[in-house]
């Protein structure tokens, strides 16, 4: 059955059909859909009496003529008499294709704003509309529900406060509080107009001069409130409202499973039975992943009653995500292993079906956005904001610095990204992480400020615990390579230790056995500043050796001269794979030495000089 709103339609039968739909597609508004139902019966009663009089006169385009006869709309392809398609001036809740009233109603915002209406032919006078027909307000952002002609001033006001399509706006987005096919920006308030100015004696009746004396003006005054106008943030009172028993009801129930630690730690659990895939590809240790976890879901609950911080946070989660290579039917069950975490976690008749539903619909649509978020970085640089944990000047211009990225960062050792600090907007200067993510998930950085400004600079003397910088997707090729059987020979200049340390801290993270050798050239002891460090990770490997070369003055324990020359007097390299990093100077000459030494440059490493 199609129905059309065009010439020859019954306007009162659109109002009963919409009536019902109203009913089937919004529970909140049963009342509502009720009264419209009654009152389009009534109606269809009265117009069918008023047709039998005026069945004298001809007139098609007044008769109801069910099962697709002349005035119903209905025909072959479903079009009017005029051979036009049916006019959506009902709503336009019949999506493309669709068979009213019989299919499920489209999501507002695939539905297309409704046509401009049709001028009246000249042959045909428009019938007079009861009162009490249902009418399409124009704004998809308009309450779509019966006129205000003949409706209680109480019915009004609630329909005002459902929203759009008949239902509660907490049942459509809670989240976002924005229609999807209404305006972007909330609308102001329409200024109240001036009262009207009370009939004075004779002689009254028009404003007075104001150059005559006596004529005071009078003091403009505010306009009347309006109830149930949005908030400054286009959110309407009663979204807000529902938002903050949303929250509520999420921070009580993970008390009552124990805290956020523990829901974590279960949680962790239950996705390492149901999906282990998905923790595989995140970075960093069980221990360190729980704690992600935990961190993860006090920021949901604290800041769930400010949706745009929750959109622009998932939004970034989901673009971490994707860096890591997840997948997103993988997060699919994360809604139901976060419900179990928490029921799991409860004394017995603790676990509420309220409890429940919101930790799905939270999950439902923080899912949206995570994968909203990992689409859009196939389009747009990743960025990950990290804190400053520690900082500590191990020379006067030489800073050891460990970040943590409040998202999952996933890199390969030996690679690098760049660092954009405050202060300095659109400046980014590359660095290589000393760390490894099979380790923890703090990152690494030493910096060696060589100018009185510049990025550097601002993280040796101005960066302190507790700050914040912004870190890009990682970079580079100077990573193990995947043949085992292959040794590896590292060289490294100044705090080119870093990568280095990087490869070694794999080595270690997963016990590979193949053997590795590092060189470590400074110029003098003072700038051995992290052997200590490195050190203690190659004993951890199962066949790493670090040979510190020191180039002037007392070189203590350690073999001296020039890098290179202590790199061809310990061996043969030609069956190994060689790592180069330092100065731009450094690398040069190394690569210029190694090729003397018949070295295979397919099997030299290094980044490129910036």
């Amino acid at each position: 059955m199609s129905a059309g709103s065009g010439p020859g339609s019954d306007p009162h039968l659109l109002a009963l059909l919409r009536a019902i739909r109203l009913r089937q597609n919004a529970p909140d508004a049963a009342a509502a859909g009720a009264a419209d139902t009654a009152a389009a019966l009534s109606e269809i009663a009265a117009n069918a009496r008023a047709s039998q009089e005026r069945a004298s006169g001809k007139d098609p385009s007044t008769r109801d003529a069910p099962g697709g006869t002349p005035g119903s709309g209905s025909g072959s392809g479903g079009r009017s008499r005029t051979g036009q398609a049916p006019d959506p001036g009902y709503g336009g809740e019949v999506s493309p294709g669709s068979s009213f009233p019989d299919e499920p109603a489209a999501h507002p915002s695939r539905i297309p704003p409704p046509p401009p209406p049709r001028p009246a032919r000249p042959a045909e006078k428009p019938a007079e509309r009861p009162t009490s027909e249902l009418l399409w307000r124009g704004d998809p952002g308009a309450t779509l529900g019966r006129s205000g002609l003949g409706t209680p001033p109480g019915r009004r006001q609630a329909a005002a406060s459902r929203g759009v399509w008949g239902a509660a706006a907490g049942r459509i987005n809670p989240i976002t509080g924005i229609t999807p096919g209404g305006p972007t920006t909330p609308v102001g308030p329409i200024p109240g107009l001036e009262g009207i100015r009370p009939i004075g004696p004779s002689g009254t009746e028009f404003m007075p001069d104001p150059s005559q004396s006596g004529y005071t003006p009078r003091a403009p005054h505010d306009p009347p409130p309006i109830r149930n106008a949005p908030g400054s943030d286009g959110m309407d009172p009663a979204d807000d409202a529902a938002l903050r028993d949303t929250q509520r009801l999420l921070s009580t129930s993970l008390t009552f499973a124990g805290g956020t630690a523990e829901v974590a730690e279960r949680l962790w659990d239950a996705l390492m039975q149901a999906q282990p895939d998905l923790l595989t590809a995140l970075p960093g240790t069980p221990e360190t992943q729980r704690r992600q976890l935990a961190r993860a879901l006090t920021w949901l609950v604290h800041n769930l009653d400010a949706p745009p911080t929750v959109v622009a946070g998932c939004g970034r989660l989901g673009a971490a995500l994707a860096e890591c290579g997840v997948q997103w039917n993988q997060l699919q069950l994360v809604g139901a292993a976060l419900a179990e975490a928490m029921r799991a976690g409860m004394a017995p008749g603790a676990w509420r079906q309220d409890f429940d539903q919101t930790w799905r619909w939270t999950w439902q649509h923080t899912y949206e956005w995570i994968v909203h978020g990992g689409t859009l970085a196939a389009y747009e640089p990743t960025l990950w904001t990290a804190e400053v944990v520690y900082h500590e000047l191990r020379r006067p211009e030489l800073a050891v610095i460990r970040v943590r990225p409040f998202l999952p960062m996933p890199y390969r050792p030996g690679q690098y990204t760049r660092v954009e600090v405050d202060g300095l907007p659109g400046v980014w200067r590359p660095y290589s992480p000393a760390g490894t993510p099979h380790r923890d998930e703090v990152v690494e950085l030493h910096v060696r400020a060589r100018s009185a400004a510049g990025v550097s600079h601002a993280l040796v003397h101005r960066v302190r615990v507790g700050d914040r910088i912004r870190l890009s997707r990682p970079e580079g090729d100077m990573v193990l390579p995947s043949e085992p059987g292959r040794g590896l020979l590292m060289i490294a200049g100044d705090t080119g230790i870093a990568p280095m340390k990087a490869l070694l801290a794999q080595l270690a993270a997963t016990g590979d056995p193949r053997p590795a050798t590092l060189f470590w050239g400074v110029r003098d002891l003072t700038e051995l500043y992290d052997l200590d460090d490195v050190l203690a990770i190659a004993h951890e490997a199962p066949r790493a050796t670090v040979v510190p070369v020191v180039s002037e003055g007392s070189p203590g324990p350690y073999a001296a001269g020039v890098v290179t020359d202590a790199v061809a007097a310990h061996g043969e390299w030609a069956r190994h794979e060689i790592y180069v990093a330092g100065p731009p100077l450094m690398v040069a000459s190394a690569v210029s030495a190694l090729g003397y030494l018949g070295i295979d440059i397919s099997r030299l490493h290094h980044d490129p000089p910036e």
